[in-house]
């Protein structure tokens, strides 16, 4: 007979396997739906060219080969002068269509925010009280309050990002004071994974060692008599 002793071990071992195969199956989740997704850049190759035309079936991988090479050559071209003239000709072009113009400037500059060197957005993990005194929260600095905004905030504020879990990449924008906020010695994706764990994946802490001072081997001088 199945006593509670065999339940337990049971129970131990499902728990176990959920331990091992949840994160590996959410993995290869998410890296189906990426390799899917670049996949679909083979729809700007003609027919003919694509590999179920030349083979006969679909070859997983090629429209992510694609992707990164579109991505690199697009950089080579706009790092030349002619590319930065093709660039500005095609921005100019863009902004006389009014639909066009604000969607497509608006994902640019938060792209610029995002990927460019200088850019401070998500540079600096920031400990805040949300959503009320006394309830702190993991956060991230995006930048500094602007436009008419400015004129009706007074003293020194920061523009605050506070991520949602374990989906961070929803969230709230939040306009707080530097004086509330704390600035951590945590890197972005340390904060990442403390937030999408919930809580339960810590950020590592490098502890100092202080190591202890040698003794010297010296032997004291002799003092004259």
């Amino acid at each position: 007979m199945c006593g509670p002793h065999f339940f337990k071990i049971m129970k131990r071992y499902f728990i176990t396997g959920l331990l091992v195969l949840v994160p590996l199956f959410i993995t290869v989740w998410v890296l189906r739906a990426l390799l899917s997704l670049m996949d679909q850049s083979l729809l700007l190759l003609p027919m003919s060219w694509r590999p179920l035309a030349q083979t006969g079936y679909d070859i997983p991988g090629i429209g992510t080969l694609l992707t990164l090479l579109i991505v690199f050559v697009t950089g080579m071209i706009a790092t030349n002068f002619f590319g930065k003239r093709i660039i500005l000709f095609w921005e100019d072009l863009l902004s006389r269509v009014p639909v066009v113009k604000s969607i497509y400037y608006s994902v640019k500059q938060v792209s610029d925010t995002l990927f460019s060197d200088s850019g401070q957005a998500f540079r600096k993990v920031l400990l805040v009280q949300y959503p009320r005194e006394g309830s702190w929260t993991v956060a991230f600095m995006t930048g500094h309050p602007g436009g008419d905004v400015v004129n009706h905030l007074k003293g020194d504020y920061v523009s605050v990002y506070v991520p949602t879990t374990p989906n961070p990449t929803s969230g709230f924008f939040l306009m707080m004071p530097k004086s509330d906020v704390i600035e951590l010695d945590m890197s972005v994706d340390e904060a990442l994974k403390y937030i999408i764990s919930m809580g339960v994946v810590s950020p590592h802490i490098a502890s100092q060692v202080v190591k202890p001072a040698k003794k010297s081997t010296r032997k004291p001088a002799p003092t004259n008599p």
